[in-house]
């Protein structure tokens, strides 16, 4: 749980970062892959409406991108972070203890996290995340006992399911997907088993969900495909019968060569993701390091691009490129809170 304090910028801090900072030229971005068309969108744009040098938009990882940008301040160091989930208590802690003492948070919008498959593979594609979870788990529920997943075919799980061999590429523990998959996905289609239920119940154990289903398989179904979600849609497009975890935008981009796989009867669309039907729907943000706004060249111009109408609202370049914006309410007080950077992050938990 989070709470949000107000508090002016830590002069100090802006002091220490300024001398360093001013020679940097090119504003510096890192984070989530799900969130960097996103960023790069907003870079392009703003160098097209400025004329100034283009940010520099990094795609690694939302763990990756934290601690990069937790680092510390100065010339050296990272100015934003996109992030396909919140930020950690853990990472919080690692910001201030190097100094970054004054970031804002910026939740962008809603993104869905999508299993796609190519054009090619001719099912008609519905799991359950029960099903989801019996294919991708570590351990699966079986006579009353959890033991190591003895699933090698989609047809194991569910007669109905394709007789093929279960191939599903994923991102790697360092995302922020990852997490989100797990959360969303695993422990939903954990406990949606009956037969799990019984067993934690048995146990007596509040945290079992957590510790027994957040395990995804490392015998070979399961592929660890990278930070690059890129490299995911093209294994796809080679591989008809393997399916693709990664977030809506990718899908939305090619959905000239792949297809979503329903989950629970409910189809990845806007419209779907907006209000939650989706199962797998998500916020994404953005966090900016405040010591840098006003040394480091454009930052704030770039912010105000960001959480700009244009780019956010609907309508806007974002959504054309899956982005689920937010509510008009919603919106104006986060443009309101970022762009004047008055809202200083707190992460209690």
């Amino acid at each position: 749980m989070k709470s949000i304090g107000l508090t002016a910028t830590a002069l100090s801090v802006i002091a220490l970062s300024a001398t360093a900072a001013a020679a940097r030229d090119q504003i510096r971005i890192v984070g989530s892959s799900t969130v960097f068309p996103y960023t790069q969108a907003v870079a392009e744009e703003f160098a097209n409406q400025t004329g100034a040098p283009a940010p520099i938009v990094e795609s690694t990882g939302t763990g990756g991108g934290m601690q990069i940008f937790c680092e510390g301040i100065g010339e050296d160091t990272a100015d934003l972070t996109g992030a396909s989930r919140a930020m950690k208590k853990s990472e919080f802690d690692l910001c201030v203890e190097n100094g970054v003492t004054d970031i804002s948070e910026a939740m962008i919008g809603y993104d869905g996290l999508s299993l796609a498959v190519s054009r090619e593979n001719e099912t008609d594609w519905n799991l359950t995340l029960g099903q989801v979870f019996l294919a991708l788990a570590a351990e699966v529920p079986q006579d009353g006992e959890m033991v190591a997943n003895p699933y090698t075919k989609w047809s194991e799980i569910d007669e109905s399911l394709p007789d093929t061999e279960i191939v599903v590429l994923g991102p790697p523990p360092t995302s922020g997907t990852r997490d989100a998959f797990v959360e969303l996905a695993m422990h939903a289609g954990c406990e949606s088993l009956e037969e799990v239920t019984a067993i934690a119940e048995e146990s007596g154990n509040e945290d079992w969900v957590d510790e027994n289903c957040s395990r995804m398989r490392t015998d070979g179904p399961f592929i660890e495909a990278g930070e690059n979600d890129n490299l995911i849609v093209q294994r796809l497009n080679s591989d008809p019968n393997a399916l693709g975890i990664f977030g809506y935008s990718f899908l939305y981009e090619n959905q000239d060569t792949l297809k979503d796989v329903k989950l629970n009867d409910v189809q990845a669309e806007m419209d779907t993701i907006a209000s939650g039907e989706y199962p797998l729907s998500r916020p994404l943000f953005f966090y900016v390091k405040n010591a840098h706004r006003g040394v480091i060249p454009n930052l704030q111009e770039f912010v105000d691009e960001y959480m700009s109408e244009n780019a956010l609202a609907p309508g806007g370049y974002l959504e054309e490129r899956g982005l689920v914006a937010l509510g008009d309410d919603e919106r104006a007080k986060l443009q309101e809170a970022v762009t004047t950077g008055s809202v200083k992050l707190e992460v209690t938990e």
